[in-house]
């Protein structure tokens, strides 16, 4: 899919043929895909309501521009149902956003995975999951949706392993990263709202995240959220050691986080979401000296360095609180953001339907 603005065409003699000349033209993520028929892509586009040659966004540091049909191939080719189209553009469109940075988290060091979440009645119509195994495998639209973003950073952003993606380790979610809020399960606002969106909406949220990590805590509500701030906090990844280092503990600078609270929703009754914000916020910090041993802050430890400390979320608002995964125990999750010594923002686009 080389990036002339033109439709490469290639023929084969049968389905499996099909398969290994899309590994031989480096289109696949290192699993099989679906071959992207010109039939196929047309079906996709028309479900949208999208001409093939209708641009979706740019990524000037790489000289790309993304297609209508671009993003519809690499839909096709993750194994998505033509309904699911709508919401890989929204997702395509949001990480193309500027805002977004995407050139960034697609070729670091640190491996980020775009995180998409999705809101809104979509949520239902197209069965995305938002409950039990949030994160795990068993569901199509979350699995291909997800895994179309991947094949669109690779195929038409250049994203490509050893070339432009320069992840160290990486994490699974850069195979699939695709969740929904169980937001008719709560009262809280769904994240989309929190965003400036209507409830009737349908809307995705991209963010360019590290890979969850599952925080488990007894059934009362602050002790959840006294150990999701626990895990916020610990060294070790972006939000904790990859600040922009200044002077003093003023000088570190952080990014957004999300988490995810599964469980009963009743539970949660006495709480908005603003309230677990705050509350999370005012915990997720670490002690001027711990920073200075991790080498994040200059200079050596001095006294009162245990007793000083430095917020790692700038804002309560950057706390992005998606209420999902499965009702039967109280298990949350922590994501951090990537790098935020460069910085990108999450950014939420509106599923547009025909």
């Amino acid at each position: 899919m080389p990036d002339t603005g033109e439709t490469t065409t290639v023929r084969w003699a049968d389905p499996l043929e099909a398969i290994e000349r899309c590994y031989d033209l480096g289109w696949t993520d290192g699993l099989p895909v679906a071959p992207p028929t010109q039939q196929r892509v047309a079906q996709f586009l028309a479900c949208a309501g999208r001409e093939a040659s209708e641009e979706v966004g740019q990524l000037p540091e790489r000289r790309r521009r993304v297609t209508a049909g671009k993003v519809a191939a690499n839909a096709v080719m993750a194994g998505c149902l033509p309904e699911h189209f709508p919401v890989v553009l929204a997702a395509a469109e949001a990480m193309l956003d500027p805002v977004f940075n995407l050139v960034g988290p697609s070729s670091s060091l640190g491996g980020a995975a775009i995180l998409v979440i999705v809101n809104g009645p979509v949520v239902q119509q197209l069965n995305i999951n938002c409950r039990a195994n949030l994160f795990g495998p068993g569901n199509r639209a979350n699995a291909t949706i997800g895994r179309a973003v991947r094949l669109i950073l690779m195929n038409a952003c250049a994203a490509i392993p050893g070339l432009f993606d320069r992840s160290v380790i990486g994490h699974p979610g850069k195979y699939s990263y695709c969740i929904a809020e169980a937001e008719t399960e709560t009262h809280w606002t769904p994240l989309h709202v929190d965003r400036g969106f209507a409830p009737g909406q349908s809307a995705v949220t991209v963010f360019a995240a590290e890979g969850p990590r599952q925080v488990r805590a007894t059934g009362h509500p602050e002790a959840i959220l006294y150990s999701i701030a626990d895990v916020a906090s610990s060294l070790g990844t972006s939000m904790s050691t990859s600040g922009s280092v200044g002077d003093s503990a003023a000088g570190l600078r952080q990014g957004q986080i999300v988490v995810t609270i599964a469980g009963n929703s009743g539970l949660w009754r006495d709480w908005s979401k603003d309230d677990v914000r705050r509350y999370l916020h005012q915990r997720i910090r670490r002690s001027v000296a711990d920073l200075k041993t991790a080498r994040v802050l200059p200079g050596p430890v001095a006294a009162g360095d245990n007793e000083r400390y430095v917020s790692l979320v700038p804002q309560p608002e950057d706390i992005l609180l998606v209420f999902a995964g499965g009702e039967e125990a109280n298990m949350s999750s922590v994501i951090p953001s990537w790098g935020p010594k460069v910085g990108s923002t999450a950014v939420t686009k509106e599923v547009r339907l025909p």
